[in-house]
């Protein structure tokens, strides 16, 4: 019942000691040192991309005040913009309607003028024929005919005296 595999051999473990220190020396000047560097360098990508992100988050939060500022002065500049164009057109109304009230006001003063223009024609003219039948008249009643130079002088006679009667 003795089995050598489970018989302690001085010589065995001694080569297994020195194969395991072998290995792990191998593997530490091979594997451990390219391992440990991968690491490292993925521990420094990771601490720059947090970097980056925290950089990136400060940037996102300056821009965001930046724009609602720029918003805010647009929308003051809007509200001065509307309030000036409110100004200026109720400005342009008055404007208007005073020159529409000015240019009503002239017309209502050239018609009237025209009026009475054509009244003071209509009224000389209603003279001159009244006259001219007055005359017809008295000249049938008297039998006599009046010559053209008598009439227009007697025309403008009465004309005269209708249009400047004495007081």
């Amino acid at each position: 019942m003795d089995n050598p595999l489970v018989q302690p051999d001085p010589g065995l473990f001694f080569w297994t000691i020195l194969t395991f220190l072998v290995l792990v020396g191998l593997l530490a000047k091979f594997a451990w040192a390219p391992l440990l560097a991968a690491l490292e360098a993925r521990r420094k990508t990771i601490a720059a991309a947090l970097d980056d992100a925290h950089k990136a988050k400060e940037e996102l939060l300056r821009v965001q005040q930046d724009a609602q500022r720029l918003l805010s002065e647009a929308r003051r500049e809007a509200d001065g913009i509307i309030t000036r164009a409110r100004a200026d057109a109720d400005k342009f109304r008055e404007d208007m309607r005073a020159q529409a009230s000015n240019q009503a006001a002239s017309i209502v003063k050239n018609a009237e003028r025209q009026i009475q223009d054509e009244t003071a024609r209509a009224l000389v003219q209603l003279r001159r024929e009244s006259v001219n039948l007055s005359f017809e008249i008295a000249s049938k009643i008297l039998r006599r005919t009046v010559s053209p130079a008598d009439h227009e002088r007697l025309v403008d006679e009465m004309v005269t005296k209708l249009e400047h009667p004495p007081n």
